[in-house]
């Protein structure tokens, strides 16, 4: 199963399981390729890089989703380091409690995955936050790049490798 695949089922699942009832998407392009953003009338559902098969919701440009893309421009121009766009990331209570910790690495900053299981009290847990990492449905926002393997290496990202070290580079 390619990325693209992945993260059009990703896409569904949220969609399905989603907090409201109306689902809207839209598709731009990026430095990065294509980026879809999904979002419900208040906020961020998801993020993802490819190229949408089976769309979810409707295709619709909300202003939502609008700032959102504008926010993710000016951050892959250098312009922006923090997001002020409201998130609702749809994943089970850890997956939730790894995705706010990794809302605290700050701009231009790593950690590794043993450091996020200590904060989130789970020391032993480095598989599954790199499991919730890869689940991440707001990339970039919720900045799951950041999170480095303990000897400093790149190790893991949805959106590939050269993704990850295109978007440490930007921010170092």
């Amino acid at each position: 199963m390619n990325n693209t695949n992945i993260q059009n089922t990703a896409l569904r699942n949220n969609f399905k399981n989603g907090r409201d009832s109306i689902l809207y998407y839209y598709q731009y392009t990026t430095i990065l390729g294509n980026i879809i953003i999904t979002a419900t009338k208040d906020a961020i559902t998801s993020i993802h890089l490819g190229t949408l098969i089976n769309p979810p919701g409707a295709e619709l440009r909300t202003n939502l989703i609008d700032k959102a893309f504008q926010e993710i421009k000016e951050y892959l121009e250098g312009k922006r380091k923090t997001f002020d766009i409201p998130l609702a990331p749809n994943g089970t209570a850890f997956q939730q409690k790894v995705w706010n910790a990794l809302l605290t690495i700050p701009y231009g900053e790593t950690r590794t995955y043993s450091e996020i299981a200590e904060m989130i009290g789970n020391p032993k847990a480095c598989r599954a936050v790199g499991m919730a990492n890869n689940k991440n449905p707001i990339i970039i926002m919720i900045p799951c790049h950041r999170v480095i393997g303990k000897n400093g290496s790149l190790v893991g990202y949805a959106c590939g490798l050269e993704t990850k070290e295109y978007l440490l580079n930007l921010e170092s």
